[in-house]
């Protein structure tokens, strides 16, 4: 019980130094609407990254992927590595048209490229997504990672579905806080600080895990996964794997750039940028933090399997088998803290998104067009509040859910990625797509998706032998077909034409196309590294052909990096030396 006690208050006290470097930060900064819903348009690229990488990764995932990685390989890395792709597409062709059109939200983008009527559709997908299964499902998750990693029901005496209620509460209360009373901009720095924290643990356990493994050399444990099984190092999923391979360039590559690119509690961080050089610098630091993710949530399952064999019960347990055994009990407050800090995240990020949009997107345009934003602020923080209420009923109600739920929560995001990706690149591309095309896509979508996953089996006992991901892909074909085919029958009388309206400074970044290539080529860098040309080759430690393909990499990698800076320079140098000489005689 003293050991219990001492992890709690030592956990309260990092959580407190964090929630008060974020008020310092915030105090006097949210007094209108910018500066509580786009943290002032004031972030800049490291926060913004920071931000970003502690709301995507979860508990969820620290645990998930380890299992996977001790069940299997390292197949399901495909989800965390080929993110830079999507981040590419958000800092060099999105982000542009979102700041540039000053909107704070995707709905409000939507809403100026087609209409109201498919704006409000997209916030209902939205709300029904995030309300429903999203939130509860980070809640229910995070709780579970914190049971399974501290025994709370035995240190409190306290029966296990009285503790999942209890760390819910206590989750989301914490994680509420942030974003009902502190907006954007504490999200985002405590966000950050949590971050940092995270990747500290996440190292600290991979070099434990190298060391316990090499009987205290740490290259010789670094040795031992590579020489002995080598395969779990695999990335390249077959057929039989979770994630196929090919998967990478059908659905994966669709909902990866819906999440990056068009996911409102994600890229609500992008739009609170300082200009669009700060938005695409943070950005384009995500890439390269997720490409860390492989390393820190999946090494150590690949070290849980040769240390513990296939003994365990589940290949859940590997993470927190690993923790008990390696970590040390003297930082399980800061460790604590730390899975606390990456759950808070994912949910006080969706909770000031789900208020943003519905103050922005359903309040102002149907109920109350005239609203000031101190009406705004306190609107958003009563829905917030609402919400998350509703929302700690239903997390632990997934107790009670019947075995695979998961698997249907992580296809559930089917039901709405696809249709909005492509809704905002034919969006962005097309002059003529009239309003009518996307209406139909989606209910088309929603309609075929369902039957195809869940109608065709339960209602005719037909099996669709395809991959989720794979049906995905399709369907976001069949939604660009749908938009076409309106915008050939019915095309807008007149071209859209898109009219700038940024609050921010403008000039891109200047290392923006030579970082994104760096960036893809580390990529395909990861995917070598491990596969059977890389450290999962059966032969040796690597290949014979993995130095000759590396060099490859480089070369055109410093090919294309050479090219893009001249080209960016002819294209951007005289306008910045035009602009930097006018601010000079501004200012006398």
């Amino acid at each position: 019980m003293g050991e219990f006690l001492f992890t709690i208050l030592s956990c309260a006290f990092f959580m407190f130094l964090v929630a008060w470097y974020s008020y310092q930060k915030t105090k006097n900064t949210i007094s209108d609407s910018t500066g509580y819903f786009l943290a002032g348009r004031g972030l800049t690229g490291g926060f913004i990254a920071g931000s970003l990488i502690l709301t995507n990764l979860s508990v969820e995932q620290l645990i998930g992927l380890n299992g996977q990685a001790f069940g299997g390989n390292l197949s399901n890395m495909a989800w965390e590595v080929t993110a830079g792709f999507s981040v590419i597409v958000l800092a060099l062709v999105l982000l542009p048209r979102y700041l540039g059109g000053g909107f704070t939200t995707l709905p409000g983008f939507i809403n100026n490229r087609f209409d109201q009527g498919t704006r409000i559709l997209v916030v209902c997908l939205f709300m029904l997504g995030y309300g429903l299964v999203t939130i509860p499902s980070v809640l229910y998750s995070g709780s579970i990672a914190v049971l399974q990693l501290f025994d709370v029901p035995s240190a409190l005496g306290i029966s296990f579905e009285q503790s999942m209620w209890l760390v819910v509460w206590i989750i989301g209360i914490i994680g509420a806080s942030y974003a009902i009373f502190g907006g954007l901009k504490a999200v985002a720095i405590s966000d950050t600080l949590n971050g940092i924290g995270l990747l500290l643990v996440g190292f600290l356990v991979l070099i434990l895990g190298f060391v316990a493994l090499g009987d205290g050399n740490i290259f010789q444990g670094m040795k031992t996964i590579t020489v002995e099984n080598p395969e779990k190092l695999n990335s390249i999923g077959s057929s039989e794997d979770g994630v196929p391979f090919g998967t990478i360039f059908t659905g994966m590559i669709f909902a990866n750039l819906f999440y990056w690119g068009t996911n409102q509690y994600v890229i609500q961080r992008t739009l609170g940028s300082r200009s669009l050089a700060e938005g695409q610098k943070g950005a384009l630091y995500t890439g390269f933090l997720k490409i860390l993710v492989p390393f820190i949530m999946m090494i150590p399952g690949v070290i849980a399997f040769h240390l513990y064999g296939p003994g365990l019960e589940t290949i859940d347990l590997a993470y927190p088998t690993l923790i008990a055994d390696l970590f040390p009990t003297f930082l399980n407050g800061f460790f604590l803290a730390v899975l606390l800090g990456a759950v808070f995240s994912s949910f006080n990020s969706l909770l000031n998104s789900a208020a943003t949009m519905f103050v922005y997107d359903i309040y102002k345009v149907l109920i109350n067009t005239e609203a000031s934003d101190k009406k705004m602020i306190r609107v958003s923080q009563w829905f917030a509040v609402s919400l998350a209420l509703i929302t700690f009923f239903i997390s632990p109600l997934l107790l009670n859910a019947p075995e695979g739920l998961w698997v249907i929560i992580r296809e559930f995001t089917g039901f709405f990625n696809i249709p909005i990706i492509a809704i905002v690149l034919v969006g962005i591309f097309s002059k003529r797509i009239p309003p009518i095309g996307p209406k139909i896509a989606i209910i088309v979508h929603v309609i075929v998706y369902y039957m195809l996953l869940w109608g065709l089996p339960m209602i005719f006992g037909i099996d669709v032998p395809i991959n989720f991901i794979h049906v995905q892909g399709l369907l976001f074909v069949l939604a660009l077909a749908i938009m076409f085919i309106a915008g050939f029958l019915r095309p807008l009388p007149e071209k859209f034409v898109f009219k700038p309206n940024a609050s921010v400074d403008m000039t891109p970044w200047k290392y923006a196309i030579p970082v994104s290539i760096i960036l893809f080529s580390s990529m395909v860098f990861t995917f070598i590294v491990f596969s059977t040309i890389g450290l999962a080759s059966p032969e040796n430690i690597v290949s014979g052909w993995f130095w000759p393909v590396t060099i490859v990499l480089v070369i055109v990698t410093a090919l294309l990096f050479y090219v893009s800076v001249k080209s960016w320079n002819k294209k951007y140098g005289d306008f910045i030396l035009t602009k930097h000489e006018e601010q000079l005689e501004e200012s006398g």
